[in-house]
């Protein structure tokens, strides 16, 4: 495994920002990665939240209601 952290790049408008995006079990059961940040774009600021999620993740529920 690499020493160099998860990035996830965004682009708004022309302006890209890396983010660091870190390995996270979700309380759904899920998992997959989470970043957050903030990035300006012209005179204006944002707030950044990257969220990815493994599809098929969730472990399946031992009871499972029957029809």
């Amino acid at each position: 495994m690499s020493d160099q952290p998860n990035m996830a790049t965004i682009q708004l408008n022309g302006t890209k920002q890396p983010f660091i995006i870190n390995p996270k079990n979700f309380s759904t059961g899920s998992r997959g990665f989470y970043g957050q940040g903030k990035m300006q774009v012209g005179d204006k600021n944002y707030q950044v939240n990257i969220q990815l999620v493994e599809i098929g993740s969730k472990p399946k529920e031992k009871d499972e209601k029957k029809k």
